[in-house]
């Protein structure tokens, strides 16, 4: 197999979009907004030609020829669904900050670390509203 064919071109553009969302979920995690802003642009390029030019998934299953291929895709859709979930557990870390912050219900209680780093629920009844 040549570095022209197809199935080479296709394993580049599977790599290329690994490291695309590992860089994303460096961003995530340092909570680098405008990072993970810039990448967008370049993964959706990336995805766009993917699915232009990946095979129909029996082949792609099938076709010892695609094995890196198929196992990079893996990996990226594995990587992809990490990215997923810590985006949804900053989301809602962000909502549980707000209703706190809300204060729509005075007696309700909020899970809070104390000085150990453990989790603790605090009752925000207690104030001077209470007294």
């Amino acid at each position: 197999m040549s570095d022209s064919t197809p199935a080479i071109h296709l394993l580049r553009l599977a790599r290329e979009l690994e490291q695309v969302l590992e860089q994303e979920f460096a961003a995530l995690q340092k909570q680098q907004l405008d990072v993970f802003e810039q990448l967008q642009p370049g993964k959706s390029d990336l995805l766009t030609e993917l699915s232009r030019l990946c095979p129909p998934a029996q082949e792609l299953q099938t076709d010892p020829m695609y094995g890196d291929l198929r196992e990079s895709l893996l990996r990226g859709r594995d990587a992809h669904r990490r990215n997923a979930v810590l985006i949804e557990r900053k989301l809602e870390a962000i909502r549980g900050t707000l209703n706190s912050l809300q204060m729509e219900n005075p007696s309700a209680s909020v899970e809070v670390y104390d000085r150990l780093g453990k989790v603790s629920r605090f009752n925000r009844g207690r104030g001077y509203h209470d007294a």
